[in-house]
């Protein structure tokens, strides 16, 4: 059982799987996304954060997900078109995933874990759930869907 967010791997959009042990020493904004959600927006401030503080040490991981209203139903080429032409999104963005149940990715097992959300509950409640990950790769913060990310920025400056 992986202990440290170093500890896992996940798949890109294009398919080329990599360890997130890439990311050491960065400050990680990871979130589930979809292409159809009220929320879909936030990729352009997302956009906004990662260009800004890119240099800096910053790196935003979304990882679409179609659990939620069914928000996410493209294939990868589709999500990587959408978010190129309507947000030119340039961070990595994952593979399609589970974030609850059964089938939910390992990283978000441990992410739930390590940042339970209200009253101490774990299961993502819908889609751009954001974790802020600090330079040793420990959750500082889980938000919810309706933060948006402009509302992070001062927490993302003070880790960098």
């Amino acid at each position: 059982m992986p202990t440290s967010l170093y500890d896992f791997n996940a798949t890109l959009l294009d398919g080329t799987s990599l360890s997130l042990d890439m990311y050491r020493g960065k400050v990680l904004l990871i979130l589930n996304t979809a292409s159809a959600c009220g929320f879909t927006p936030q990729y352009a401030g997302l956009e906004t954060l990662y260009r800004k503080w890119q240099d800096a040490g910053l790196v935003v991981l979304g990882f679409p997900c179609n659990q939620f209203g069914a928000q996410e139903p493209g294939d990868a080429a589709t999500i990587d078109q959408f978010c190129q032409a309507n947000f030119g999104v340039s961070f990595p963005l994952f593979a399609k995933i589970d974030v609850n149940g059964e089938n939910a990715h390992p990283l978000y097992v441990w992410l739930k874990q390590s940042a339970p959300g209200v009253l101490g509950t774990e299961a993502i409640k819908w889609n751009f759930t954001k974790f802020l990950v600090n330079r040793e790769g420990k959750v500082i913060e889980r938000y919810a869907p309706t933060t948006k990310p402009e509302d992070i920025a001062g927490a993302i400056e003070a880790l960098l």
